[in-house]
């Protein structure tokens, strides 16, 4: 199908996209890589009156060292965040997690912060920042604010970004070479949404896990953390029945969703499989 009629309007900075904002409100939209909008404007589910293009705002792309943590644009595009020598070094999982997100094209013209603020619980990236404890910075008329990103998933396609605010940053916490991670994700074919992802980050300390974070794609109208398996990993050895015993708690406080690729119960087992897999190989 063809799009309903828009107005472009082409920001060249973020005061510029935040100004048009402002200006054409809730008839506006952002685009960046355009991999989630257009699609849904071509399906007539989205139409909005005015698409904003923030693709060419050098501010919102690359990823640059800041102390503790990493700060990467939000208009960094996957293939970007894929094999910048920062997050190689730093954060290798964001690496990996991103690697498995759709195919090379959409790589090339996808961006982490388009996909953070589409919102979609069947996702890769959103459960892999939720699993780093990552801050998301949004930028509105009354300047910048950071939120954790525990409280930036709000309910299906919502997030907590207010009207008039443009994600611009995304900030991940650098991991030292006691964590270990993977990211094991469950889909019908290479280019398809995760039926069941799970990213794993371990942390051993003096023979056992000082440290663990689960990240859960697709099991709730948000991303969600494996609180129970997280729980039950702290302070326990790294061996096969503690992992297992762990993993059998990942499915607890999920509301997984119905879809032609899955019932809530398979999700559920699919759940508990691939996070004893993931935390095998993160170990």
């Amino acid at each position: 199908m063809i799009p309903a009629a828009f107005t472009y309007v082409r920001a060249g900075s973020i005061d510029e996209a935040v100004q048009a904002l402002a200006e054409h409100g809730e008839d506006a939209k952002v685009l960046a890589g355009g991999h989630s909008l257009i699609p849904l404007m071509r399906l007539r589910l989205a139409f909005p009156e005015v698409l904003i293009d923030i693709g060419r705002v050098a501010e919102l792309q690359g990823v640059r060292d800041d102390g503790d943590m990493l700060a990467i644009g939000a208009a960094t595009t996957h293939h970007t965040v894929q094999h910048d020598p920062l997050v190689l070094e730093h954060c290798g999982v964001l690496a990996h997690v991103t690697a498995t997100v759709g195919d090379p094209q959409v790589r090339h013209r996808g961006t982490l912060g388009g996909a953070l603020a589409h919102g979609d619980p069947a996702g890769d990236l959103p459960a892999a920042v939720l699993a780093l404890d990552a801050e998301l910075v949004a930028t509105g008329p009354d300047g910048p604010r950071t939120i954790p990103a525990a409280e930036f998933f709000l309910d299906y396609l919502e997030t907590a970004l207010a009207p008039g605010e443009l994600l611009t940053e995304i900030r991940v916490p650098k991991l030292d070479g006691n964590w270990g991670w993977h990211y094991e994700k469950f889909n019908r074919v290479a280019q398809a949404w995760a039926i069941v992802g799970v990213c794993a980050l371990v942390r051993r300390a003096n023979g056992t896990i000082d440290q663990a974070r689960v990240g859960l794609t697709h099991m709730g109208s948000v991303p969600l953390r494996a609180s129970a398996t997280e729980a039950a990993l702290r302070g326990g050895a790294a061996d096969a029945a503690v992992l297992e015993a762990a993993a059998d708690q990942a499915a607890e406080g999920t509301d997984p969703p119905t879809d032609h690729n899955a019932q809530p119960d398979y999700r559920r087992h699919l759940a508990r499989v691939l996070t004893r897999r993931a935390l095998e190989a993160a170990l």
